[in-house]
This record gives C-alpha cells, sequence and structure tokens, in this order.
C-alpha cells in the first residue's frame, strides 16, 4: 500500500528527501546609493532598509562579504533631476561612482546594477516624455543604452534594465558589444508587473511619477498569456537572466515562464511583500522566521533559481543558524 507518510517520518528522512533548497548564493541583496558623506537614512516603510553614500555603501559591503554574501543590486538617489534623466547620462552618475568605489576595494562583488529612469527624471516615469506627456519607447532605447555602456565601463558585472520598453534588452545588447562589453551580463526585469506593491519602494528610490501611472510600459496584472510572452521575447533579444517582479502574488507567472525557458530565472520579492511581512510580524502575527522560510521556499519551489531579496541578510543569519 502506498503511504506518502512513510517519507516524512523524522527529521532526517524529510532533509534526505528535500526537492528544494535555500543557499545563500542565490541571493541577491539591493542597496540604495546616494551623495554625500556618512549618510545612513532609514526608510520608514521599510524597516532595516536604508538609503545609503557611498563610504557606507563599502562598510555595508565589507559586511556582506564577511557573512558570504557576494551578489547586490545597485540603485541610485541623484542630486538632481531632470526631463531626460540627465544626471545618469555621465561617468559621474552616482551609480557609476559607487560601482567603480565597490570593485575598487571588493573586487569579488557581483554588482548588478538597475538600468531605469524613474529615480533621475523629474516626472518620475521611466524615460524621455512625448509632447502628450507618454513615455517615448525609441528614444528611451537610446539613453538607456547610453546608460548600460556607462555602467558597464564602471565595472558591473550585471546590467538589469527594469524600464519595459520594447526591444530595450536588443538594443543593450547591441550597445553593450558595440563597446567591446560582450560578457556583461543582462538581467532583465522581463516579467514586470504594474503593482501596487512597489509602494515602499518609491519612498527609498525617490521615484513616484508625479502624474498618471506606467501601466501603459508594466505588465498588466491580469493577463498571464501575456506576461509569459515579455519574457519569451526578452530571451529572443539575448537576455542571459530572465526575471518576474513582484514575486508572491505572481507564483503562477513564475512556474509558466520556467516553463518556457532555460535561461536562468530571478524573483524579485518586491518591498509591499517585505514590509507586510515586517508589520505582521511587529504586531505580533506571525511566527516570523517559519514564514519567512516558506516564502522564500515557495519561490525556489515555483522555479526561481535567483532571489532579490531585502530579506537577504535574515536569510543568511537563519541558514547559519539552523
Amino acid at each position: 500500500m502506498t503511504r506518502l507518510r512513510r517519507l516524512r517520518k523524522n527529521k532526517q528522512i524529510r532533509n534526505l528527501l528535500q526537492e528544494n533548497r535555500l543557499d545563500i548564493g542565490d541571493f541577491i541583496y539591493p542597496l540604495f546609493v546616494l551623495e554625500g558623506k556618512n549618510i545612513k537614512n532609514e526608510i520608514k516603510s521599510m524597516e532595516g532598509i536604508y538609503q545609503l553614500s557611498i563610504d557606507n555603501v563599502l562598510k555595508e559591503c565589507e559586511n556582506l562579504l564577511q557573512n558570504g554574501i557576494y551578489h547586490i543590486l545597485l540603485f541610485g538617489i541623484p542630486d538632481y533631476k531632470d526631463s531626460i534623466g540627465g544626471s545618469a547620462l555621465n561617468e559621474n552618475a552616482i551609480i557609476a561612482k559607487a560601482t567603480r568605489e565597490i570593485k575598487k576595494n571588493f573586487n569579488e562583488m557581483i554588482i548588478s546594477v538597475d538600468l531605469c529612469f524613474c529615480e533621475y527624471t523629474e516626472h518620475g516615469h521611466c524615460g524621455i516624455l512625448d509632447e502628450f506627456g507618454n513615455v517615448d519607447n525609441d528614444k528611451t532605447l537610446t539613453i538607456l543604452g547610453k546608460q548600460a555602456v556607462i555602467l558597464a565601463q564602471s565595472g558591473a558585472d550585471i546590467i538589469a534594465p527594469s524600464a519595459m520598453m520594447d526591444n530595450q534588452v536588443q538594443y543593450i545588447r547591441k550597445d553593450l558589444d558595440l563597446a567591446n562589453f560582450n560578457d556583461t551580463l543582462i538581467m532583465s526585469y522581463s516579467t514586470k508587473f504594474a503593482s501596487a506593491f512597489y509602494g515602499p519602494f518609491r519612498d527609498i528610490a525617490d521615484s513616484a511619477p508625479n502624474f498618471g501611472d506606467r501601466k501603459a510600459y508594466q505588465q498588466n496584472p491580469a493577463n498571464r498569456f501575456e506576461a509569459i510572452r515579455e519574457s519569451i521575447i526578452d530571451e529572443s533579444e539575448g537576455a542571459d537572466i530572465l526575471m518576474v517582479k513582484p514575486a508572491l502574488s505572481y507564483l503562477d507567472i513564475v512556474r509558466d515562464v520556467r516553463e518556457h525557458t532555460l535561461l536562468p530565472l530571478a524573483v524579485y520579492n518586491v518591498s509591499g511583500e517585505y514590509a507586510m511581512l515586517k508589520s505582521a510580524a511587529n504586531n505580533g502575527l506571525i511566527d516570523y522566521e517559519r514564514m519567512l522560510l516558506e516564502i522564500m521556499l515557495s519561490f525556489k519551489r515555483a522555479g526561481a533559481d535567483i532571489i532579490i531579496s531585502y530579506h537577504t541578510k535574515e536569510i543568511q543569519k537563519i541558514l547559519c543558524e539552523s
């Protein structure tokens, strides 16, 4: 008689037969960088997450490496903004400077860089606007390519375009190759939804749009087949790694994309997911560590190879203590 309980009768057998496991090497930790010195601003809506000046980013990187965390994702918070995100388009851009300093001090750190313009434009949208206030897809491709080359020149290992412009991966790959950065990876935010889960991120990155929303270029949360197509197209354009963002409410899409590609697949465990779990913990509503591990395992079970998460340092501590 078949008895599945035989497979679960004690801890040792359960461990032997466990199908998915967490490894800190699969995690990427986001960092938010701004100009200045000795700055460490905690964001109220994201407990334990900070805006950091470059000197404090270096201290954070040293701590991360000491704890076996070798992968970060950088976001920039510039001093000034304009209509086309000009502060991201030169070698003195905040992320370019931060990348150079990190590589100079910690060459072993693998640096992914977010490639978008919402943080750098005064209107808060992800590119150049046309006369009607819509993001001009093709004009934005030009500045995305330029920013990608600047970041690659600064030492970025992985370019992570998040603007959701059509053909952005193809355009960025072409510009990187022409500049002899053939080995620079592209981790595309290939299926990125127009989600309500991004709210706290917009506090820390100061990137909320001043008018309208991003539904004309980010993915409709109601659409499954279109979501799959977005990632398939990015693969065809030369992406090295695909991504689904957000993660927790889109595990069906993670599985769908996993079944349509052999590329490495990332999920972004976004700010709203982080904030909800922290709030529930602070109100004594959950077994925080147990729920945290369960959520992370759900990402792996759905098919994710890489997890971008603000919980990365906590995960490392839990794994070391278990």
